[in-house]
């Protein structure tokens, strides 16, 4: 009798047909991850035009500006007030863009990106 000896292993078939799931499930999966991370980074940008209009109009009260008065973000007695990364000139919007001051103290401090979504 003869006995056959059989090799153990893949077929092209099967590792064709392995590497075809896997590129479907990336072509599912990589357009979500996308949209996450620029839903992300529109979230976080608002977070950031928040904390910049807070600390303007804390400012703003301890140093009994009005609604009408202007600041810039170079102001030095501004400045104490807008640290860490959401600082306009150290720190710009995860989505590229950049922060601009309101014209006044009761004006929002806007991005670029508003366009995309990105406003207060």
């Amino acid at each position: 009798m003869k006995t056959l000896s059989r090799r153990s292993g893949f077929t092209l078939v099967e590792i064709m047909i392995v590497v075809a799931i896997i590129g479907l499930l990336a072509a599912i999966a990589i357009p979500n991850f996308v949209k996450a991370r620029a839903t992300a980074q529109k979230n976080s940008c608002i977070a950031n035009l928040k904390q910049i209009d807070g600390a303007v109009q804390q400012w703003a009260l301890e140093n009994k500006k009005q609604a009408t008065d202007t600041y810039a973000f170079s102001d030095t007695t501004l400045l104490g007030y807008l640290k860490g990364s959401v600082l306009p000139g150290g720190g710009t919007c995860p989505g590229g863009g950049s922060y601009t001051e309101g014209t006044t103290v009761s004006a929002t401090p806007t991005c670029t990106l508003a366009g995309s979504g990105h406003t207060l």
